[in-house]
């Protein structure tokens, strides 16, 4: 029998010292965490930014599946390209066509999702210590992505315009006296997550001169781009300066998560770095996740789809605005035009983490704000609110149960101040395996 030792004492991870020191800014996602607890029937989750599906042809797609299998099974079952199928890759032209962007089917890589992209990405350009940009809040999953090739991450304050200017340039000008090495920005310009926002058309070529004289990558994540309630797109980045944008796309939010399809768009030297580092890391996107989604692309009206998927995510937005206006006056928020979130500023003095174990015991999941900044040190004032995926009526229905620990919460404050310990409530956090 092989005896197992303790390393340095430790009992619970005997190979604690042997991990590589980028493994120890592993941290599980707050919005990961909160599925186990959202997935309970009896729980409004207003958290997670999961697509609703109901719409989709799910029989057609079943039987147009089935028909693939018999005609290309034996190429959608094996091993692919490492850049992607080619079809597919002249397909995703054509999706990116539908917001002005002229892209080379040569110059895109697909990838497993645009998350696997910006893993690529960052393991390219990030040694430890370099900078990165960000928008204050940002993606969470990127952070995450961030935080473990240990990259210094700066994130730069955004207004309802999108990220300020002056802002941005007073950043890089910054991080450059301090010897900072500043590598690239990463944003998310359209129907932004977590704020909702929209980088304005007037602020995009400031964003790209700022960035180029101070020869800065800009990475463009645009995962909701076509999900514009009213059918409205916005000038990308990448088509203002095409050798300085890595631009990414997914099928995620315009079709389905399940496949795990995405791409990025990159200069032609990048492009062949992000091809070998894909390589490297899972060989091949998955050949039968392309051939689906090609196939789905052939014979769907898949632009069709597009709009009911943005009639139906505005029903749910207006669900939202309107309960928020009912019962929850005390707070503030804004009214995206397109994408999945809503980002509601909470009173003075409430804490959005503090408040979430008191929140799923009233049946309700939000994403607490700090997810969304480095080291989750800012964003207590805010809650990230998804109605992406819960009919009209759960909205309502888990904004009134919200409202109920906000008001909790503000009577707790008025009478013993944000700063004083409060009194248990009764309730107690969830265990680790509920949240």
């Amino acid at each position: 029998m092989i005896e197992h030792r303790t390393v340095k004492g430790n009992r619970l991870d005997p190979w604690l010292d042997s991990y590589a020191a980028r493994a120890h800014g592993l941290r599980a996602s707050e919005t990961r965490s909160l599925f186990a607890v959202a997935s309970r029937p009896e729980v409004v989750s207003l958290a997670g930014g999961m697509p609703n599906l109901k719409d989709l042809p799910l029989d057609q797609l079943a039987d147009a599946t089935a028909q693939m299998l018999r005609k290309d099974g034996g190429k959608a079952l094996q091993y692919g390209n490492g850049q992607g199928l080619a079809r597919l890759r002249e397909q995703i032209t054509e999706v990116m066509a539908l917001e002005g962007i002229e892209a080379d089917p040569e110059d895109v890589v697909v990838t497993t999702g645009s998350q696997q992209a910006v893993d690529i990405i960052t393991e390219l350009f990030i040694d430890p210590g370099d900078a990165i940009l960000t928008e204050a809040p940002t993606y969470v999953g990127s952070l995450s992505i961030f935080s473990t090739y240990q990259a210094h991450v700066e994130q730069v304050p955004i207004d309802a315009e999108g990220i300020i200017p002056e802002a941005l340039e007073e950043s890089i000008t910054r991080l450059e006296r301090e010897g900072k090495r500043v590598k690239f920005f990463y944003c998310l310009p359209n129907f932004h997550n977590p704020a909702g926002v929209t980088l304005s058309e007037a602020r995009r070529p400031q964003i790209i001169e700022i960035c180029h004289r101070h020869h800065v990558l800009i990475v463009e994540d645009n995962p909701y781009g076509l999900l514009g309630f009213e059918g409205q797109t916005y000038t990308a980045l990448k088509t203002l300066a095409p050798n300085d944008v890595i631009y990414l796309g997914s099928f995620s939010k315009i079709f389905a998560p399940g496949y795990r399809v995405g791409w990025a768009v990159a200069p032609p030297a990048v492009r062949d770095k992000l091809k070998l580092a894909s390589e490297a890391a899972i060989l091949c996107p998955s050949s039968m996740g392309q051939y689906s989604i090609s196939m789905y692309m052939e014979n769907f009206d898949w632009k069709h789809q597009i709009q009911t998927f943005r009639g139906m995510y505005r029903q749910r937005r207006d669900a939202m605005i309107a309960a928020l206006n009912e019962h929850m006056p005390m707070c503030t928020w804004n009214v995206p035009d397109g994408g999945f979130y809503v980002w509601v500023g909470l009173p003075e003095g409430l804490d959005a983490k503090d408040m979430l174990p008191r929140a799923v015991t009233n049946l309700v999941a939000y994403v607490s704000g700090t997810a969304f900044y480095a080291g989750g040190q800012s964003g207590q004032d805010h809650v990230r609110l998804s109605f992406c995926y819960p009919e009209p009526a759960e909205i309502r229905e888990g904004v009134r149960r919200l409202s109920e620990v906000v008001i909790h919460d503000l009577e707790l404050r008025d009478l013993f101040g944000p700063a004083t310990p409060r009194p248990s409530t009764g309730v107690s956090a969830p265990a680790p395996d509920q949240i």
